[in-house]
């Protein structure tokens, strides 16, 4: 049976559910991974598609169907996201949404199923499909087909009645696996058509064009071309000061340094991470470090500062977002930061790895004046340029 993660999101009531399929192999696009694990703008594509269902207040809970063979990478790419156990696919897509259906938790009511390979889906898509199911036994988003369509002798096809059909598709729980459960083996691709031949009653919604299925290498550049237009790039500043103290070393941008003195503060006191975490907050206007880690509570005390941008970090990419730039300026008479300079980049390289921004590192003094310049304590200003996926 799925379980729930621990953590603040899933409470005992799980009412909605979304239930992501991503057991497929999916090689027609290329790459070399099953097309759900590939890269789609720095991110896998399953991890683009599970974030509007986790954002969704609709939705009290998302889990996965996935390939046993693919527990590494899935693991890799839902990293941190708050999710259900997953559950093991089967050969066929049908054998992978029952056993998935089988393993939901006591208590749900509706369950959205999604393909792993539609990443883009826009919320309102959702907000439709779970607004259908106060009254249907399910919903389905389709578009209507614009080209003229032929037979392979060239006689043309009415379009009247037809659609195209996409995911996720919302269903009252117990009747949809009931006609999975009655279902011939394999005898279905779509779960609306395995639903409507049980009897149920889908109606349609209105589907997106945005909630395209990746299927081959011009799919990728197309949703690459969509992400790139929707992106918006949002820079945030950041500033932090501490004085010296006892000591005979200090953290700066994650790196020890020996030194005549230390620096005092609440935590390890490194005034580049602290700069530079404030930085990345306010790209998404997100407080600041206080806000989130309050000087006055004593976990806080003497705790590595990588945790902090970490952190601010992990906002990011809850958002969709990707750091793209950081920029970090020491401002100190002493120690000398040019012989550190290379370790200090490469050391926040690894702690926004997961971003892989272009990362700068640089100092400068304030010509002996000031209280840098009385060599009483340190400072650092920072930059960060986040790029952000625009409303949808």
């Amino acid at each position: 049976m799925l379980q729930r993660n621990q953590g603040p999101r899933y409470g005992p009531a799980m009412r909605t559910v979304a239930l992501v399929v991503a057991a497929g192999r999916g090689v027609r696009a290329g790459g070399g991974l099953p097309k759900q694990y590939r890269a789609l703008a720095g991110e896998p594509v399953l991890r683009r598609a599970l974030r509007p269902l986790l954002r969704h207040p609709g939705i009290d809970a998302v889990g996965c169907v996935i390939g046993a063979e693919d527990r590494a990478l899935y693991a890799a790419a839902t990293h941190g996201l708050p999710l259900l156990e997953p559950a093991l696919g089967r050969a066929t897509r049908q054998g992978s949404v029952r056993a998935g259906l089988e393993a939901l938790p006591a208590g749900v009511e509706h369950v959205l199923i999604h393909d792993a390979a539609r990443p883009l889906v826009p919320d309102a898509v959702i907000s439709r499909v779970l607004d259908a199911l106060d009254s249907a036994d399910g919903a389905l988003p389709v578009l209507p087909v614009p080209d003229t369509l032929v037979t392979d002798a060239g006689a043309p096809v009415p379009r009247d009645g037809l659609n195209r059909a996409q995911t996720p598709q919302g269903f009252r729980l117990g009747p949809i696996l009931a006609a999975h459960r009655a279902a011939l083996p394999d005898s279905a691709t779509d779960d609306a058509g395995l639903a409507r031949a049980a009897g149920l009653d889908v109606v349609h919604v209105a589907g997106d064009e945005r909630a395209m299925k990746l299927t081959t290498a011009e799919d990728f550049a197309t949703a690459e071309a969509w992400l790139a237009a929707g992106l918006v790039s949002r820079t945030g500043t950041g500033f932090d000061v501490h004085r010296f103290g006892p000591g005979d070393h200090l953290w700066l941008c994650g790196v020890r340094i020996s030194h005549v003195a230390g620096l005092v503060g609440h935590s390890d006191a490194d005034v580049g991470l602290h700069a530079l975490t404030d930085a990345i907050l306010g790209a998404i206007g997100a407080g600041d470090l206080g806000s989130h880690f309050p000087p006055s509570d004593p976990q806080w005390k003497g705790a590595s500062s990588d945790r902090f941008l970490r952190h601010a970090a992990g906002l990011v990419a809850a958002e969709g977002g990707r750091i793209v730039h950081v920029d970090v300026t020491i401002i100190a008479e002493a120690p000398r930061v040019g012989p550190h300079r290379a370790a200090m980049a490469a050391r926040l390289a690894e702690i926004l790895d997961d971003h892989a921004p272009r990362v700068s590192v640089k100092a400068t003094t304030t010509e002996a004046l000031g209280f840098t310049g009385r060599r009483e304590g340190l400072a650092a200003q920072a930059a960060a340029t986040v790029r952000l996926p625009g409303r949808r």
